[in-house]
């Protein structure tokens, strides 16, 4: 690339401007006290207005907003008063989730302390119409729903929860929030470690105790918010680059995610001002309602984004060649930046890399490309749309234990030179894919990886067709390499002649390649339909490794309660799928977070619709085992039975599975050779 086009940009940037705006969305907050710029809230209307006028005010010739339907939640108050062990007055604010829960001012409650939230933790106690407090840790236990539900079917008017650990761990005044993927009338609160302390002091000796609450949080469904859009209209408007990032939030949300949402217009100033002139349309898309959008729903995050590519512009599909998405680029992430991204922009990254400039030195270490991305952020529902997409990967380091989603989300960890990086790292990759006349996706990688997780035993003796399985991926994977080594030569060819200024050679080049962009993005779908999947806590997996483990899991436990180790059987039933939560949850808690997921329609599932294979629902089993060890009963033929009955309809799956996959490579196969005619 043009290293004079390339200094240009990076003379632009000014971090300092970026900086002030992320403070700037500090100022718009539905609660007063805590912030909160929630999906379809007033706060968040307004913010998206403000990010409008400011695309508007620093020049982007076309900037507009898309409307896309949510689940509203507006939080304006929740606080709690009591009397402590001394005698004295507590007051303190509370965190809430999405849930409703409106006391029309101050209202006493009768509060007790329920331990985990489990069912045996209920036991013994009355909990109708009284506030629940809980001990809870999302990161290692389970998710806040489950208690939360829990306390709901006993009655409970709200739960009170406390972070263990975690989460929130920076400060014993942290309050923390996280969605809560459950129906809204099982209302929960976040109370600090400090609170909580004070509190449970006090039911250790009364075992219950009268609270104040004073709450207003509401949830609406079939509600509306805007996704905001600017744009910088290129050389070839109907081929467009994406750079992605949110504006909802907890809390102020500085790190997360108002300077990713400032970095992306800081990107965009920069460009304008340096006079870069694009090659292709490149949209700056502010999303709604990324960390909220649909009530009582597993996937009940990256509602904006998802609705962006699937209901507003499905026609990105095909047009669009690349996302890049932000989160959380102001602080460092352990000892190096890593550009987390989809398989087949794996190459073209590490390419990318090698040939940079040098950087701001942020980090000890030289940045990395890992894959492929996570549920996590909005890259993943862009990507399954057929989009290309990659994030700064934003999970290393303690920031995601200590500050994230709280009230320390602010700028104590800001890290000036990490964001500098990041500006100058994102800018010139932008510029960088701008350049390319064909997508450059290279599919060798992903094949390879599903290759080797497939158990060829296993698929075996489910039946399938493994060698012709793996045959068809060494096939396509050795013809992905010869397409790519061809569209890297086109695209330098393609790079040499802008740089020349030799225009008519670079377009003649560019439109003898739409068919071949053509095929590598639809190839690029039809990978993303027969090959991500994800499990029941989100992680990013081939569909037999799915199955696989599942396969491992249940013949192990099956053999276990053969041999009578009856607690060897449980560590693996434990594991699958979502069957943890049996051991600890009463079966209407464990139906309604199963039955979600599987009987829901596709708009209330969005980005998971379809993701989850193979569940097995173990309940009953579990139930009866555990109740056979409480009684000292031996026999376990029944439940062993079951198991095995379990084992046979994976293997059935997997079959399935293995020849649908197997259609699919042989499908990719011949869209890679049209591009090589």
């Amino acid at each position: 690339m043009n290293r004079k086009i390339q200094e240009a940009y990076l003379e632009k940037l000014d971090i300092s401007y970026s900086y002030r705006l992320a403070k700037r969305m500090e100022e718009i907050r539905s609660n007063l006290l805590l912030g909160y710029r929630t999906a379809g809230s007033e706060a968040e209307l307004k913010t998206g207005e403000m990010l409008a006028e400011e695309m508007r005010r620093l020049g982007f010739p076309k900037v507009w907003k898309d409307r896309i339907s949510v689940d509203a939640w507006e939080f304006k108050k929740a606080q709690i008063r009591f009397t402590d062990v001394d005698g004295k007055e507590v007051k303190a604010a509370l965190g809430a989730y999405q849930t409703n829960f409106v006391t029309d001012g101050e209202k006493p409650y009768t509060v007790v302390y329920v331990g985990k939230g489990t069912e045996k933790d209920y036991q013994g106690l009355d909990v109708k119409g009284k506030i629940v407090l809980a001990d809870i840790n999302q990161r290692d236990e389970w998710w806040i729903n489950y208690p939360v539900y829990q306390a709901y079917l006993k009655g409970a008017a709200a739960l009170l929860a406390v972070q263990t650990g975690g989460y929130g761990e920076v400060d014993e005044s942290t309050l923390n929030a996280q969605d809560i993927a459950g129906p809204p009338e099982a209302a929960a609160f976040s109370i600090s470690g400090k609170d909580a302390g004070k509190l449970k002091k006090v039911l250790e000796k009364e075992k219950e105790t009268q609270i104040f609450l004073d709450i207003d949080t509401r949830v609406e469904r079939d509600r509306y918010t805007y996704n905001i859009i600017g744009e910088i209209p290129g050389r070839h408007p109907e081929r467009k680059i994406l750079l992605s990032a949110h504006y909802d939030s907890y809390f102020d949300g500085f790190q997360d995610d108002n300077t990713a949402i400032s970095m992306m217009l800081g990107i965009g100033k920069a460009l304008m001002e340096s006079g870069y002139q694009p090659e292709n349309s490149i949209l700056f898309c502010a999303m709604a309602a990324e960390e909220w959008g649909v009530a009582d729903s597993q996937f009940d995050w990256s509602t904006g984004a998802y609705e962006q590519v699937f209901t507003i512009h499905p026609e990105w599909r095909g047009s669009v060649i690349a996302d890049l998405n932000f989160e959380l680029p102001a602080l460092a992430h352990g000892t190096r930046a890593r550009i987390r991204s989809t398989y087949e922009y794996v190459h073209f990254l590490e390419n990318f890399l090698e040939e940079l400039p040098e950087l701001t030195h942020a980090y000890p270490e030289e940045t990395r490309i890992t894959a492929p991305i996570e549920t996590w952020s909005d890259d993943f529902s862009i990507a399954i749309a057929g989009i290309p997409s990659m994030v700064n990967d934003f999970t290393g380091g303690s920031f995601m234990e200590t500050n994230y989603h709280s009230q320390f989300d602010n700028d104590s960890y800001y890290d000036e030179d990490v964001y500098r990086m990041h500006h100058e790292l994102f800018g010139l990759l932008l510029m960088a894919i701008d350049k390319t006349a064909v997508v450059p996706l290279d599919f060798g990688k992903l094949l390879e990886k599903a290759a080797g997780k497939l158990d060829k035993e296993w698929c075996t003796r489910a039946g399938g067709d493994t060698e012709k399985f793996l045959e068809a991926l060494k096939e396509t994977g050795e013809l992905a390499e010869t397409v790519y080594r061809d569209i890297e030569q086109k695209n330098e060819k393609y790079s040499r002649y802008l740089e020349e200024g030799n225009v008519q050679a670079a377009d003649e080049i560019f439109l003898a390649e739409r068919d071949t962009e053509k095929r590598l993005l639809l190839a690029f779908q039809q990978e993303q339909d027969a090959f991500v999947r994800i499990d029941w806590y989100g992680n990013v997996l081939f569909p037999h490794e799915i199955l696989q483990e599942n396969l491992e899991l249940l013949s192990g436990a099956a053999k276990n309660l053969q041999k009578g180790n009856l607690s060897a059987a449980f560590r693996k039933m434990y594991q699958v799928d979502n069957n943890a939560y049996a051991f600890l949850f009463e079966e209407e808690v464990h139906r309604h977070f199963t039955d979600y997921v599987l009987h829901q329609p596709p708009e209330r599932l969005k980005w998971g619709n379809g993701r989850i294979v193979g569940h097995e629902n173990l309940f009953d089993i579990v139930k009866s085992l555990l109740n056979k060890r409480e009684n000292r009963i031996e026999d376990c033929q029944a439940e062993t039975e079951l198991l095995l009955e379990a084992v046979e309809r994976q293997k059935t799956l997997l079959k399935t599975e293995i020849d649908k996959m197997t259609e699919q490579v042989l499908s990719i196969q011949e869209l890679l050779r049209g591009c090589l005619s």
